[in-house]
């Protein structure tokens, strides 16, 4: 695999899309430049011809070509301004802008068979490209050569038809004498069939007497010389085909045999062009290579079928660029691998006559993998490197292997129009998924507001809130949000940390995945940060958990994350330090998962609207219940991907709060909610796929959990819950089966539950250390030093716990905690030198402005905020 420059993976797929070269391995000559006006231009995007030609420019893939080539010649987007600039183009220097056509693509297999006076030889194709060009032998060609010279020879001769003997000796002799020298022939890599478009692909089996019988109808038929010269037989065209797939078997041949299949003018039978009765012939011929040409649309899904179960069969995916509108290009992308393995795909441009018949399909196939494959990354079809083989076996590798060329493959500059269009573009993919947003708007007619939030380094959640009207027209232009630089470097109170400074601004972009109902008339989408020149901010938390699963997918691993969210619901005028005796009566008696619990009426009014609201914005919650503290409950969220997890866990925490304010109560996470009732934590469940390396996750995650607890505790007040024999996880760095007073619970196959996080912590953030501290255990096989605790480490001897591994504590302060993560090389590895350096600036002055505060003042005010 060719090695792309390092950074965002997403971008190295896209660097994949347009610079890796392409063998186009099936396409026609170009026109001579004599003869430039033998042939409609109009033909370009479409097979029509005649009348139905004429109504070519009302067809979608001919008005999107006219705006791609306007774009290129930097003209108004109308057909007759830009013929006058092809025109010009071609008159100027045919070479030139041929060689500026034909960039992107490395080599040209052509089929000459289509013309021949009128057309360049297919060797002078080679000084368009970097490789030389090579043949493709149209088998009707020579079996109609033949049969044409026999023709002319007998009416020479006076004869009145052509003598059966003839016939006879071209099938025989003369036909298989071509095909023998072309097999041989190194110029030639492979060879063609159109019968598709004389007799259909239902080919019957060869037979020497129904030969016989046909090559004495074919004799005595009146048209016979026009046979020839276009041979449409029901016998003998099929008995070509037979020939050569024949003498491919006989001569151990691996050049492949091509059929057009599919798409073609109207003189091909639609019904018989489906590659589905070749069936029989390919299981005829194992041995012989063949290849279904021009996507077999509309019959895409059996070709891909047939690719899918013959191991000799493969399947190219051309002609239908620039052919078929640009979504039905994208839906033959997807239908091709729906079923077929990437190394049996190939690309062709079915270029033909026109320079700008390559240029438009390579620049539209390349459109079409940058939509599709990014789609397949975003929702984990496919990760970032299984993206990228596709990409290198469709456009290069199959072919370079099937047509035996021992090609290298070295990545092209795209050419300097692309690279505008992908500036362009790349301003515009910041607002991707937009249909996102519409489909809401039109699910939900009342939304009058968006919400776009994001959460800073204190865990605070911070918002803009933008009218739907203003947030479509800026979304619309490719524009994010202006925000200043300093908003990652704030404290709670708006005071800016160490080294922040006032200065610049960034753009604020939806990430519109994160969509989600807000409260009425309003949705709430998380986002992310970048500068003005459309490169992500490197402190942004949420682009660093992107990246973070990012490098996983490209390792092919994924991760699941499902949280469970404690919260105390405290009632209206009451204070945190007056909790227990101001609770209701009927709270006071509250323990974990009591059914008495549930018999306040307004709370559980409370709690029903709450799961309906999360519900109505498509929040999964498997089950709530009861916990140890009066108000305290917790909710079991849905497994997800970890962004997922995170956006709709900060969506779900501002519905339960704004929910309990409607209520006249007040929802908070603070850890210790109250100083002598049960903590409030905010554990995370973590599985993996392929699960087999999950011990050195494991193993990775203990390396780094003393510095990981900065981020996970972040406050002095996550302390105030941290103990032993309290159900919070314990003190002990430790893991154990289904063991609930170690931080790290092992409960089966790869799934872990870390108790060691309270909802101070900023969940891209801690996500980003636990899965990047994990991702590195696997990827270095991380040995596992920790035994499997069955005990509550607090209880057990010093050397028992020796004995597992068990040999270091939590910090039981902040301090201790931040000085873990400041020694942990491996951590700021993982988080990167700006998010380690800028997390560290912040919570020292956040540290510094708390424990200016008495306990219970500091309890109070953490419940205002959280």
């Amino acid at each position: 695999m060719a090695q792309f420059k390092q950074g965002n993976l997403t971008q190295q797929l896209l660097d994949c899309i347009w610079t890796t070269p392409i063998i186009d391995h099936h396409a026609h000559n170009i026109l001579l430049e004599s003869h430039q006006e033998s042939h409609p231009i109009l033909s370009m995007t479409t097979e029509a011809t005649g009348k139905a030609l004429q109504q070519t420019p009302s067809t979608l893939a001919h008005m999107r070509a006219v705006r791609q080539l306007a774009n290129i010649l930097n003209c108004a987007p109308e057909w007759e301004t830009v013929l006058g600039h092809l025109q010009r183009k071609r008159k100027e220097d045919l070479v030139s802008w041929g060689m500026f056509c034909f960039h992107g693509i490395e080599a040209v297999l052509i089929d000459d068979g289509l013309d021949t006076n009128t057309v360049y030889p297919y060797h002078w194709h080679s000084r368009l490209t970097p490789s030389p060009c090579k043949r493709i032998v149209r088998i009707e060609k020579i079996a109609e050569m033949l049969l044409t010279r026999s023709v002319k020879q007998s009416q020479a001769r006076d004869e009145y038809r052509i003598p059966n003997d003839r016939v006879r000796a071209i099938l025989v002799h003369d036909f298989p004498a071509q095909i023998e020298e072309a097999i041989l022939d190194p110029e030639v890599v492979g060879f063609k069939s159109v019968i598709c478009y004389r007799t259909g692909l239902a080919l019957p089996p060869i037979d020497q007497a129904a030969i016989e019988a046909g090559i004495q109808a074919f004799v005595e038929r009146p048209d016979a010389p026009q046979q020839a010269d276009r041979l449409q037989d029901d016998v003998l065209s099929p008995a070509f085909v037979h020939i050569t797939a024949q003498l491919l078997t006989k001569h151990s041949s691996k050049k492949p045999f091509q059929f057009h299949t599919g798409l073609g003018d109207n003189d091909i039978h639609l019904r018989f062009s489906s590659p589905s009765h070749l069936q029989p012939f390919m299981e005829q011929y194992p041995s012989v290579p063949i290849v279904l040409l021009h996507a077999s649309y509309p019959y895409t899904k059996e070709a891909g079928y047939l690719a899918a179960v013959y191991p000799n069969v493969y399947l190219d995916i051309g002609e239908v660029f620039p052919m078929v509108s640009q979504e039905g290009q994208e839906n033959v992308v997807r239908e091709a691998l729906e079923l077929c393995p990437s190394e049996k795909l190939t690309w062709s441009t079915d270029g033909h006559w026109f320079p700008e018949t390559y240029l438009l399909a390579v620049l539209q196939i390349r459109e079409a993998l940058e939509k599709v494959l990014q789609q397949y990354v975003v929702s984990q079809t496919l990760t970032v490197s299984q993206a990228i083989t596709v990409v290198q076996n469709l456009l290069f590798n199959t072919s370079n292997r099937l047509y035996d060329l021992k090609i290298d493959l070295r990545p092209v500059r795209p050419i300097a129009v692309v690279d505008k269009m992908l500036a362009s573009r790349q301003q515009s993919t910041r607002i991707e998924g937009m249909e996102i947003l519409d489909g809401l708007l039109n699910r939900e007619p009342t939304v009058k507001y968006l919400r776009l939030q994001w959460v800073d380094y204190t865990a605070t959640v911070r918002a803009r809130i933008l009218p739907v009207k203003n947030a479509l027209e800026l979304f619309r232009q490719g524009k994010g949000v202006s925000v200043t630089k300093a908003v990652l470097g704030l404290l709670q109170d708006d005071a800016m940390a160490a080294g922040i400074r006032s200065v610049g601004q960034y753009q604020l972009y939806p990430a519109f995945s994160s969509l989600c109902l807000g409260r009425p008339g309003h949705a709430m989408i998380q986002c992310e940060f970048r500068g003005d020149d459309g490169e992500p901010v490197p402190t942004c938390p949420r682009t660093l958990l992107r990246t973070t699963v990012e490098r996983a997918h490209a390792e092919g691993i994924h991760f699941f994350i499902g949280f469970e969210v404690e919260v105390v619901f405290l009632y209206s005028g009451c204070e945190s330090t007056e909790f227990e005796q101001e609770a209701p009566r009927v709270l006071s008696g509250q323990a974990w998962s009591v059914a008495r619990a549930l018999h306040d009426d307004k709370m559980m009014d409370l709690l029903e609207a709450i799961m309906t609201h999360l519900e109505r914005s498509q929040i999964g919650i498997q089950q709530f219940h009861a916990e140890s503290a009066p108000g305290q409950y917790e909710f079991v969220m849905d497994p997800m991907a970890p962004l997922a997890a995170v956006d709709s866990f900060i969506c779900a925490k501002d519905i339960i709060m704004s929910t309990a304010s409607k209520f006249g109560m007040r929802a908070t996470l603070v850890p210790k909610s109250s100083p002598k009732a049960a903590g409030t934590g905010l554990h995370v469940h973590v599985s993996m796929t392929p699960p087999e390396k999950h011990k050195h996750f494991l193993a990775g995650l203990l390396k780094c959990l003393e510095g990981i607890l900065a981020i996970t505790y972040p406050s002095p007040a996550s302390y105030e819950r941290v103990g032993d024999s309290t159900w919070s996880g314990g003190t002990w760095l430790a893991w154990g089966t289904q063991n609930r007073e170690t931080p790290i619970r092992y409960i089966s196959d790869s799934r872990y539950e870390i108790k060691c996080m309270d909802g101070l912590t900023n969940p891209y953030l801690a996500l980003s250390a636990i899965l990047g501290a994990g991702l590195r255990g696997m990827l270095d096989e991380e040995p596992l030093h920790h035994q499997d605790c069955q005990n509550d480490p607090a209880l057990m001897t010093e050397e028992e716990r020796k004995g597992l591994g068990i040999t270091r504590q939590i910090p039981r302060r902040f301090e201790k905690a931040l000085d873990g993560l400041k020694n942990s090389r491996t951590l700021k590895t993982v988080l990167g030198d700006a998010v380690f350096e800028n997390f560290l600036a912040v919570k020292e002055a956040e540290n510094e402005m708390l424990q200016g505060m008495e306990v219970e003042e500091r309890r109070k005010w953490l419940i205002e905020r959280y």
